[in-house]
């Protein structure tokens, strides 16, 4: 892949290269983020808090595309996180790099990348460092920064009601590190061997809308000698009285890939979700049911698409997992107040069969947020957010959750 990229950064550099678009469609932005977390664990061994507060700033250099029948860009992103409050003994967030053997806490850390950019038609081919937001590889943002990978991303929309994703990646920077890893797949409670390691991660799939309400989905992705998964979903929305209702359904299936150094994997994920949104108000019912003999496995450092996303604690993919989910948001605009919203989320799980316990185990969480975003003056756009979450658990530690986060996104022109 670094070849590849060497020779699209020379065509980009070649003379007269930079003509057209490439410099007058560019755009620059930077992205600051202040996050305080603290993790409270309320019962079990080992630390009794991870907390921490960190800055961070994320600049983005996007040029545009150079004339011709395949137009040329170039992409940099770079990040840096600033400690402003930590210690070996609260570390652990996921918010700033540290030494795993002695847990001291780096100061500062930072990591960038370039992506070379290749468009033709309604095509884009990206290599260099990508950031896919598939069901497959979902890596939000949900601390300082979301990691990133090498390798190429392939973008197609040459049809107006299918789009096409396709590409592979063979390292990771981790959200809180600065290092080219290999990928891992994600294990906590033991579910797999988190250590075993893979240099190759392919996917690809797409959306096809069936109709002006109907829109289907399927993907497809590989963890060499991990595990393999298919995915396929559903979502229908439609206006049903005043209000808008909005189905979803889709489903894992995964299984170990090779050698599968991770250890067996055997899992179907069905998810089922419905919403109804009535003016500023929204209700959302969810349940998730696991089965076969293990967890559902994904890449180790993004998070699994699921009816329960955003949760604050819990993942909720043990072995034969059923999970309910009710959860109810409103836009404060109705009440004269543009740019404050508010959540609730209920979460439970139960029937957990991990193999180190003879009996099913039960989870539970409970979280709520408040959001506001300025809507005016020299700090439009400046979002402020507060969550709070309770989580009990009879296999895991009991856990209370503050998170309190400051964004503000400054285009540089």
């Amino acid at each position: 892949m670094d070849r590849y990229l060497v020779a699209v950064l020379a065509a980009c550099l070649a003379p007269g290269a930079l003509a057209g678009g490439f410099l007058d469609d560019s755009k620059g932005s930077l992205a600051l983020r202040n996050f305080y977390m603290d993790r409270d664990f309320r019962s079990g061994s080992g630390q009794s808090q991870a907390r921490e507060w960190a800055q961070g700033f994320t600049l983005k250099l996007d040029s545009g595309y150079t004339d011709g029948p395949v137009g040329f860009g170039l992409s940099f992103l770079g990040m840096a996180g600033y400690k402003l409050d930590s210690s070996p003994d609260r570390t652990g967030t996921g918010l700033l790099a540290y030494d795993p053997v002695s847990r001291e806490v780096d100061d500062q850390y930072a990591k960038a990348g370039l992506t070379a950019r290749l468009k033709a038609s309604r095509s884009e081919l990206q290599l260099g460092t990508v950031q896919p937001l598939l069901p497959i590889a979902y890596p939000i943002t949900a601390r300082l920064f979301p990691p990133v990978f090498r390798g190429a991303f392939l973008q197609s929309r040459e049809f107006d009601a299918l789009t096409l994703h396709g590409g592979y990646f063979d390292r990771q920077k981790f959200r809180d590190s600065s290092n080219d890893d290999k990928l891992r797949v994600s294990a906590p409670n033991k579910r797999f061997n988190g250590t075993a390691e893979s240099d190759f991660f392919g996917f690809g799939g797409g959306e096809y809308r069936i109709s002006e309400q109907l829109t289907g989905s399927y993907y497809f992705a590989q963890l060499r000698d991990l595990y393999r998964q298919h995915y396929a979903g559903l979502t229908y929305t439609s206006p049903l009285g005043p209000g808008r209702l909005k189905g979803e359904a889709f489903y894992f299936r995964s299984t170990e890939d090779g050698a599968a150094a991770a250890g067996p994997v055997d899992n179907g994920n069905l998810n089922l979700n419905l919403s109804y949104q009535l003016g500023a108000d929204t209700l959302r019912l969810g349940h998730m049911r696991l089965s076969g003999d293990t967890g559902m496995p994904y890449l180790s450092g993004t998070d699994p698409y699921l009816i329960v996303g955003g949760s604050l604690v819990s993942e909720y993919v043990n072995p034969d997992e059923r999970v309910w989910q009710l959860r109810y948001e409103h836009d404060f605009a109705a009440q004269g107040l543009p740019g404050l919203t508010a959540l609730a989320r209920v979460v439970h799980g139960d029937n957990v069969q991990l193999p180190q316990y003879d009996w099913r185990g039960r989870e539970w969480e409970r979280d709520l947020e408040l959001g506001y975003v300025v809507q005016s003056g020299s700090l439009a756009g400046l979002g402020l957010r507060l969550r709070q979450g309770h989580y009990q658990s009879d296999f895991a530690r009991d856990v209370d959750e503050v998170r309190v986060t400051i964004d503000y996104s400054l285009a540089l022109w």
